[in-house]
C-alpha cells in the first residue's frame, strides 16, 4: 500500500508520527512536504497528494493542516478524490465504509496524538461496503465537474 502524506507547516509534527508510523508498519508512506516550520500555503500540498491519489500513484491520501479543514477543501476540489475530515475512529471507518473516501485530512490543532494515530489506523483498515452506499458515491462522482 502507498500512502501520500503531506501537511502545512502547522501539522507537521503530526504527520512526521503519521510516516513513521506507516513505516514501522510496512506502508510506502511518500511525504511530499512540507518539511519546515516555516510559514507556507497548505493548497500546495494537499494537491500534491490529491493528485496522487486521483492519478493512482498513491491508494490512499493523509492530509494535515491545523484545523484540516483547509486540506479537505483543496482534496475535494480534485477530480476522483473524495476527502474526509475525521475528528474520531467511528467517522474515519465510516467515511471508508459508507462514503469509499480514498483521503483523510487531520485537524493537528484539535486530534491529540494518539487519537490521529487511531483515526489513521482505523481509515486505512476499513473497506468500502458497496451496497446502498454504492449509487451515493457514484452520484457523488457523476457530480463532479457539473456546476448546474
Amino acid at each position: 500500500m502507498t500512502v501520500y502524506i503531506g501537511s502545512d507547516h502547522g501539522g507537521i509534527e503530526l504527520k512526521r508520527a503519521v510516516i513513521d508510523k506507516l513505516t514501522a508498519q510496512g506502508v510506502n508512506a511518500v511525504n511530499v512536504g512540507t518539511d519546515s516550520t516555516a510559514s507556507c500555503d497548505y493548497p500546495d500540498y494537499g494537491f500534491k497528494v490529491a493528485k496522487a491519489v486521483a492519478n493512482g500513484q498513491a491508494d490512499f491520501g493523509i492530509v494535515i493542516c491545523k484545523t484540516g479543514v483547509g486540506m479537505s477543501i483543496v482534496a475535494n476540489k480534485v477530480k476522483g478524490v473524495r476527502c474526509g475530515l475525521c475528528f474520531n475512529t467511528e467517522m474515519a471507518r465510516l467515511t471508508r465504509q459508507h462514503n469509499n473516501a480514498n483521503c483523510l485530512a487531520l485537524g493537528a490543532s484539535n486530534t491529540d496524538m494518539k487519537t490521529a494515530l487511531d483515526i489513521v489506523d482505523a481509515f486505512l483498515s476499513a473497506e468500502f461496503e458497496g451496497g446502498r452506499h454504492a449509487g451515493r458515491v457514484d452520484k457523488i462522482t457523476a457530480y463532479e465537474g457539473n456546476n448546474g
